[in-house]
């Protein structure tokens, strides 16, 4: 059966639709032919019709046909020789999904004909099954959309406070959404869930994988499903089951970051470029493997291996022109199409790897062409910054002008709250960890700063548990990491207990606090503020459930923690010595003050000795703003009171307040524990009483 086809276009990739026919467009290589299937539904096993793409222009092969429109469902056969002994691993029985799709039209059903080899068997042996019953499908789609003039929200990165969250998660029990809409990017979006993200006072939403992808198979199976996303099957497509209509989940997402953008919310992306759903040597054909196994993927020594710096069988090849062109053509488009504002780079090293030589190269054509790509460079960039490889773990090490998830500042923040870390190391992490990134030429924004996240315990759980509890996800609670620094306050979960859940309670609030008033740019786990348990699973990546859906129904407790969360940011929000833009120097100012300055529980500023006293169990950061001149990023300068910020370890404690120059008393603020506060006005010198585990913020008067 065959189809006019005429040679069409090898730019851009993928199918496109210009209103009176669609271009398509695949490049490989290494390929020996290339067929284009056309489905007419996608229950059908077979294609109705298909065409060979007989032009191709370098490693692009292309064709045109005429009449065709959005809608059409359609896949690729890729010949060429099968030699998994050359990395080598066409097989035209398979049918792949276009890596330029902008929808699926069909999700992959499971079935032992997705292999290029018989299950059971080794992989060098061909299996010649047909796997178009079951394969995923891309489908052509129309570009129009009524964005109603909407812009980048280009949120200073030192204005920044990130909330990572799950779309599927956070709305799922929501009772005041409308059902249809729940666990939906148009749930995501719905007043109930947009009301609570604007009284809490975060800027940016970051999303977990939100591009089409594979479910595990030994997962369905069991059962279970990749609820993080962290398995990508298409590189341009929005996964369709967050869609409330699975056909139009292009609409329903630009819908979503059209109404978060209107509500002063950023949006911003997990994405996945260092590996594919495809695994190791033993994965399913799906799509890049039987296009160009060798341009995609990094390949071992012996190449019917994958070297594998990410701990899921493959590594994603930025190096090759082919595989670098599809990651950067999908970064821009999906911040000039689906307007998002940026990204976290889940294993952002990885794509530093060159292949041929060992180590993360940060001159390497993936982080040349972000830094030269006026579209790519002036989005926010945030880098997971390690793989597993060798080397890998670059932490401090990423260039202007990428942000990283600091995971040193996490476990130092989490380490100071058992007793384990002393103040020195406090103190750096409320300074923005200039150690990291002064030398580099960034600024304190470069450290995204964060106590839990999507991998991990919760905040409650942290507080709640002292080992992992991970037996639901089948694999004897072998998965997850050991290294928590987490504590349960003298019960191991759920407790009635009054004395345990206050000491939680007290912990929580103390690392928040830390955590929203250390220089650098806070990140929230969703949920957090709500106390959400996942009963102690630190790595609930499979559980698309209850145990990983955010409750809505709040207790006194709990309500009384959101409203603290709600106060600490709006009380950062109100004061800029909080969210400098330049690191903390301790120098004097021509008046004498300094910008920061540590003082001792006695009433003094610290010495050098102080630092290293193991008895210590306060210390007093004073911040002024008129010490240092800043201004915001439009010039106006920075004014604010000199503020003090106590922090108390693991035993009651009485701290002199300071008396430095032109303060006359000092007002206290906010207190993590409770029943403190109170409107009078202290002197210097006067004693501030801290229970343990407590932080308190006063404001100078004078």
């Amino acid at each position: 059966m065959g189809l006019t086809c005429w040679p069409g276009r090898p730019r851009p990739l993928g199918a496109h639709w210009d209103g009176l026919g669609v271009n398509f467009s695949l490049a490989s290589a290494h390929a020996e032919a290339v067929e284009l299937l056309l489905f007419e539904r996608a229950e059908d096993p077979e294609p109705s019709q298909r065409v060979f793409l007989s032009e191709h222009s370098g490693p692009i092969w292309h064709g045109y046909l005429p009449y065709l429109r959005p809608g059409q469902l359609y896949g690729y056969r890729v010949h060429g020789p099968f030699a998994p002994q050359e990395g080598q691993r066409f097989n035209p029985a398979k049918v792949l999904l276009d890596p330029y799709a902008k929808a699926l039209g069909r999700q992959l059903r499971w079935d032992d004909s997705l292999f290029g080899y018989p299950i059971g068997q080794p992989d060098d042996q061909l299996d010649d099954r047909d796997s178009a019953a079951f394969a995923p499908l891309g489908v052509v789609t129309g570009d129009a959309f009524d964005w109603d003039g909407d812009q980048p929200l280009r949120v200073p990165m030192g204005d920044t406070v990130l909330y990572e969250t799950h779309v599927k998660g956070i709305s799922r029990l929501h009772p005041e959404v409308p059902e249809a809409l729940r666990g939906t990017y148009l749930g995501l979006a719905s007043e109930p869930v947009l009301q609570h993200l604007r009284s809490l006072g975060v800027t940016t939403i970051e999303l977990l994988p939100v591009q089409s992808f594979v479910r595990d198979r030994h997962l369905v199976e069991r059962g279970l499903s990749n609820y993080w996303g962290y398995n990508p099957l298409g590189y341009f497509a929005p996964e369709p089951s967050y869609a409330s209509n699975p056909g139009a989940a292009v609409s329903e997402f630009k819908t979503m970051v059209r109404t978060l953008h209107a509500c002063g919310l950023e949006v911003i992306l997990d994405v996945v470029y260092n590996h594919t759903g495809e695994g190791n040597q033993l994965g399913p054909t799906l799509s890049l493997r039987g296009i160009d196994n060798r341009s995609y993927y990094h390949l071992a020594g012996d190449p019917r291996y994958y070297q594998d710096f990410t701990g899921t069988g493959n590594t994603l090849d930025a190096s090759n022109p082919l595989a670098l062109q599809l990651i950067g053509d999908s970064l821009r488009y999906w911040i000039q199409e689906m307007h998002v504002d940026g990204f976290r780079f889940d294993l952002a090293s990885s794509l530093g790897r060159v292949r041929g030589s060992s180590g993360v190269d940060f001159g390497s054509a993936f982080f040349t062409m972000v830094a030269q790509d006026p579209v790519l460079s002036s989005a926010k960039l945030i880098a997971e910054p390690w793989d597993i490889g060798e080397g890998g773990y670059c932490l401090g090490g990423f260039p202007w002008p990428w942000a990283e998830w600091n995971g040193r500042y996490r476990d130092g923040v989490r380490r100071f709250f058992l007793g384990q870390e002393h103040f020195a190391q406090l103190a750096t992490h409320l300074s923005g960890s200039a150690d990291l990134y002064a030398h580099t030429q960034r600024k304190p924004q470069a450290s995204v700063n964060f106590l839990t996240a999507h991998d991990g315990f919760t905040l409650e759980d942290l507080v709640s548990y002292a080992s992992k509890h991970n037996e639901a996800n089948g694999e004897e609670n072998r998965d997850g990491s050991s290294d928590n620094f987490s504590q349960n306050c003298g019960v191991e979960g759920p407790t009635e207990d009054h004395q345990v859940l206050a000491r939680r309670e007290l912990r929580k609030r103390g690392m928040m606090a830390v955590l929203l008033l250390s220089q650098g740019v806070p990140m929230l786990l969703g949920g957090d503020e709500l106390s959400r348990s996942q009963g102690g699973n630190n790595n609930a990546y499979c559980q698309d459930n209850p145990q990983s859906w955010y409750s809505w129904e709040l207790s006194e407790r709990q309500q009384e923690f959101l409203d603290f969360v709600r106060q600490l940011l709006a009380f950062r929000a109100h004061h800029p010595v909080f969210r400098r833009r330049h690191f903390l120097t301790g120098e004097g100012s021509t008046e004498g003050e300094q910008d920061v300055s540590w003082w001792h529980p006695s009433g003094r500023p610290m010495e050098g000795a102080d630092w290293k006293d193991p008895k210590l169990r306060s210390l007093g950061m004073l911040l002024s703003a008129s010490a240092a001149y800043e201004t915001d990023y439009r010039g106006t300068p920075l004014t604010d009171r000199v503020q003090l910020l106590l922090c108390n370890q693991s035993r009651p404690g009485r701290f002199l307040l300071p008396n430095p120059p032109g303060v006359l008393g000092w007002r206290l603020l906010w207190s993590t524990a409770p029943g403190q506060i109170s409107a009078a006005v202290r002197r210097p010198g006067a004693a501030a009483l801290l229970p343990p585990w407590t932080l308190m913020a006063l404001e100078a008067q004078g």
